[in-house]
Order: structure tokens, then C-alpha cells, then sequence
């Protein structure tokens, strides 16, 4: 796996943290942490950005924020589970895995030098 999908998982996986930062902080500490967060995925999300289509990187980071937050939501915080929502959510994985599997890495000329 390349250096930029890395990020872009990893941009993901900390948007979850904010989310449920935004919902649940009550503090100043919990507060600067969902701030913490949110600046540092959307860094991840654009440093991979200049290396992969925008398009593609965008998609498979709101799906796997979205997939994360309802799983989480679920196993933590008592969302009822709706089979249909589940689902939803395989559909929205299998779309972000086509999307990896179609995109190639482009390399920015100072890469080739």
C-alpha cells in the first residue's frame, strides 16, 4: 500500500474520532482534541490529494468516516441496528473498494525526478 493510501485510511479512521468528538465533547479538553482531529485528517486527506484524483480520495474518506461512525455509534453509544442500514453501509464499502481498486497512484514530476 503506497504512502498516500495510508493517509487517506488514516484521515479516515481519525475522522471518526472528531465526529463523535462533535457529538459527545464536553469539555474544553474533549473540545481541543475534536479540533485536533479534524485538522488532522483534513491535512492527511490533502497531502494525499496532491498525489491521487481528489475525486477518489474525497470518496473513500466519507466512506470509511461514514462506515466508521456508525459501527462506532452502534457498538458504543446504543444506535439500535437496522439491518437495511448494515446493509447500506456494505454497499457504500464495496463502492469505496471498487474506487481503490480503479485508481492508480499518479506521480508528480517531483517524484520522477
Amino acid at each position: 500500500m503506497t504512502k498516500q493510501w495510508f493517509s487517506v485510511i488514516l484521515a479516515g479512521i481519525i475522522e471518526v474520532l472528531w465526529v463523535i468528538g462533535l457529538k459527545h465533547a464536553n469539555n474544553t479538553l474533549e473540545w481541543a482534541g475534536t479540533i485536533i482531529c479534524i485538522l488532522l485528517s483534513f491535512y492527511l486527506m490533502l497531502q494525499a490529494s496532491k498525489h491521487m484524483p481528489v475525486g477518489t480520495v474525497y470518496a473513500v474518506f466519507v466512506g470509511i468516516g461514514s462506515t466508521g461512525t456508525v459501527i462506532v455509534d452502534m457498538l458504543f453509544f446504543g444506535e439500535p441496528f437496522k439491518l437495511v442500514k448494515v446493509a447500506l453501509i456494505a454497499v457504500l464499502l464495496l463502492g469505496v473498494i471498487g474506487l481503490k481498486l480503479v485508481t492508480g497512484d499518479k506521480q508528480t514530476t517531483e517524484e520522477n525526478a
